[in-house]
């Protein structure tokens, strides 16, 4: 790309300024940009969970520039990172063949022929069945995956070879939502949708930084507020993000502190008489664990358990004035609508669930839920982590639609659709993430099939888990598009894979929104796309043909469709036919004439409520029918600071990388704009420790030490530093904890005690 960083600069600001103006906006990804495109070939972006539409243009074959999608709810909005799509799939260290290790792990990758690499894969897998049972393999996959790949790396796995072992990286990032939401409401995925942000009166923000994270849902917030001067924004965060710079309040809580402050937000409601007692009385149960079960509890059993919550105890947890937690709990109520938005700040914690389901109690004992405005919406980390990894039930206990593993009749349900005998699922759920790498690092789990996604750099704690990839017995087969993901580096086999729009296929973003990856270029070299890759695996290692008989994704998607009919998660309607015509359709979708729905567990608005239900709404997920409000207590992290280790890390995005920028760090703009990662520390901070801006700084935690340049000012609060995760060079995981969540096993990557001091 021949732009200087100059051009880059007034192409960035006036990117920003069309934003800001509501106006589309696409920079050319080639020199060759502003020729005639041939043709445009619509798709789905692949960075982040927001799911915007794009437009690829193709010219001589070559995608040379992408633009958004008007048609789609981005109303053909980009970030600057989808803008500058098209080079990201010429990259000059695609992997275009096979390839091998040679001489053991220490030995150098060489290239193969598919038989080669395939032959070689099956040898191991079988033989590791043969020696020690299904148990000792397993299948990592991502929210990046097409849902097809998905769909049917799972039924692979747990119909084909009998293992449960079936996991990915959405458990780094969303379990604890998907634990929030079943949690709450019986099944999972918002109720809401992104048309929400355009009637909400208040947005509650809390452990996001929409701003970086999802910058085009931000521009819609922002739009919002400036449209509506009555509009307000809470935004809780032990960080002044450029997200907490809009604000009307910022609560910068101390980290960790969140449980304490949303008890303390429903005890100022249900003070003041801010609750609706004709909702909550109507269509909420209350809830409360005991002895590891879970009990019913009155109305007058939560009230009495949020005694302990008052503003002036919260405060003193939270680092909070009191009267700041009144003024938040009194907005979120009395605004006519009130949105709540959530994302890694809350998930990745060791009470990520509880976190989660005290979000859905405020809005549930204010009747703030299945109204435009009003709702609790998760937002999500990757492009499809909702339809392609939740929705399917690709992790280890889940299986397809919402069903369980655990649950005997989900999986006679799931067996009798896939046409295998009763009794073919193995009824114990296989390894949770964090699980399976440590059942790799004690030499249980003997192979692995990982599917676009880098654990090597995403992993907590990831030392540990990359000495798990190097044992010179753990037969490591990566399906990856690039040549320098970290995780390549501990492969034994490499299967190069046709990159997002050289193939086609379905991806589910945060709002429950499906859109067809169209199919605009052919891959490079030998690469293919994933769907056949599986499907040649499932062959080789003898899986019944009955259970793999597809030709390509469009054939998985039909029997994934029909598979979802009859559940809560219908979505029948959803043909090929309606993607390739449409920009994308919420389910439930029952019917090919339906028009898909903004708002779930809602008469007349949610096909799965009866037409004639008395009530308004009605939460079909539970067995009772009523949505849940759980009595969840203020828990401190798995590690606090203390006299060894003062400081608290967090990690997290900046604007210009992605996750482990395999992608973004293929485009120069975006490379040079964030070369290297950084730390961020206090002024206050930096001053008792005599550290300037940009010297260097050494952090320190229970499991490594880095060294890092500083960024030092008024972003994070006192006692806080924040490392960006997208430098491999840097790799800050090396220090994060692995502490799971007892319910989701979620790791608690946003919490960890370091030492700080001047290198």
């Amino acid at each position: 790309m021949n732009q200087s960083r100059r051009d880059f600069l007034k192409l960035s600001a006036a990117a920003t300024a069309f934003a800001a103006l509501g106006t589309p906006f696409a920079w050319s990804a080639s020199p060759q940009g502003q020729q005639q495109v041939e043709k445009w070939v619509k798709g789905v972006c692949r960075y982040c969970g927001t799911g915007c539409g794009v437009l690829v243009g193709v010219t001589g074959g070559k995608a040379i520039m992408v633009k958004g999608d008007p048609n789609n709810h981005n109303e053909g909005l980009l970030c600057l990172k989808g803008a500058l799509l098209a080079p990201v799939i010429y990259a000059p260290d695609r992997v275009t063949q096979p390839m091998i290790r040679k001489g053991g792990k220490k030995g150098q990758l060489a290239p193969a022929s598919w038989d080669e690499a395939m032959n070689l894969v099956v040898s191991k897998f079988k033989e590791s069945i043969a020696k020690n049972g299904p148990e000792s393999v397993g299948y990592y996959g991502s929210g990046q995956n097409l849902t097809e790949e998905s769909y049917l790396a799972n039924k692979i796995f747990k119909a084909g070879l009998k293992c449960n072992n079936v996991d990915g990286n959405p458990r780094l990032c969303m379990a604890s939502a998907v634990g929030g939401y079943t949690g709450s409401f019986g099944k999972d995925e918002p109720m809401g949708s992104y048309s929400d942000m355009d009637a909400a009166t208040c947005f509650f923000i809390v452990g996001s930084n929409t701003s970086e994270c999802h910058p085009v849902l931000f521009k819609r917030i922002a739009s919002r507020k400036q449209k509506d001067k009555q509009v307000k924004i809470i935004v809780a965060d032990p960080r002044v993000t450029n997200t907490a710079r809009i604000a009307d309040m910022h609560l910068p809580l101390k980290p960790g502190t969140d449980l304490a402050l949303l008890n303390g937000m429903a005890h100022v409601l249900l003070k003041e008489e801010l609750d609706d007692n004709r909702f909550h009385s109507r269509y909420a149960l209350f809830k409360a664990m005991e002895d590891g079960k879970p009990v019913d509890k009155s109305f007058e059993d939560y009230r009495k358990f949020l005694e302990d919550y008052s503003p002036e105890k919260v405060g003193q947890i939270t680092g909070l004035d009191p009267k700041q937690i009144i003024e938040a709990a009194r907005l979120f109520a009395n605004s006519p609508s009130t949105m709540s938005l959530w994302c890694m700040g809350l998930n990745q914690r060791k009470w990520g669930v509880f976190a989660n389901q005290l979000v859905h109690n405020l809005h549930l004992i204010t009747g703030k839920i299945g109204k435009p405005g009003s709702t609790s919406f998760s937002l999500t980390g990757q492009p499809n982590a909702c339809g392609g990894v939740r929705d399917t039930g690709t992790l280890s206990h889940l299986l397809p639609a919402g069903r369980l593993i655990a649950n005997p009749e989900h999986r006679a349900q799931v067996e009798k659709f896939w046409g295998v005998p009763e009794g073919t699922i193995n009824p114990n759920p296989g390894y949770h993430t964090v699980a399976m790498f440590e059942a790799m690092g004690q030499g249980k789990l003997k192979c692995m099939l990982i599917l676009c996604t880098n654990p090597a750099q995403s992993m907590p704690n990831a030392k540990k888990y990359t000495a798990a990839l190097a044992r010179e017995d753990a037969f490591v087969v990566c399906i990856e598009a690039f040549g320098d993901a970290e995780t390549l580096r501990y492969a034994d086999v490499v299967l190069p894979p046709a990159f997002w729009c050289e193939r086609e296929g379905v991806y589910g973003c945060s709002e429950r929104r499906y859109s067809l990856v169209g199919k605009a270029v052919d891959p490079p070299g030998q690469a293919k796309p994933s769907v056949n890759i599986l499907v040649d695996f499932a062959t080789r290692m003898g899986v019944d043909p009955k259970l793999v008989p597809y030709k390509d994704s469009a054939d998985v998607w039909d029997e994934w469709r029909r598979m979802s009919a009859g559940t809560p998660y219908n979505f029948a309607g959803i043909t090929r036919e309606r993607l390739r015509k449409e920009s994308g359709i919420l389910w439930p979708c029952p019917t090919e004439d339906h028009p898909g729905t903004k708002m779930r567990y809602v008469r007349g608005e949610d096909p799965l409520v009866p037409a004639d239900h008395p009530d308004r709404m009605f939460f079909y997920g539970t067995p009772e029918k009523k949505a849940y409000v759980w009595m969840r207590p203020h828990r401190p992290a798995a590690e606090e600071p203390d006299a060894d280790f003062p400081f608290v890390l967090t990690t997290g995005r900046v604007i210009d990388h992605w996750h482990t920028a395999t992608m973004t760090g293929k485009v120069p703009e975006l490379r040079n704009a964030f070369p290297d990662a950084y730390v961020e520390l206090n002024e206050a901070d930096a001053k008792k420790l005599g550290i300037a801006n940009g010297d260097t700084v050494r952090l320190e935690s229970r499991r490594g030490s880095m060294d890092l340049p500083a960024k030092v000012g008024e972003v994070c609060r006192p006692g806080l530093v924040f490392v960006p995760f997208f430098d491999k060079k840097k790799l800050i995981n090396d220090l994060t904890n692995d502490a799971v969540d007892d319910i989701s096993k979620e790791p608690e990557f946003k919490i960890c005690a370091v030492k700080v001091r001047k290198a």
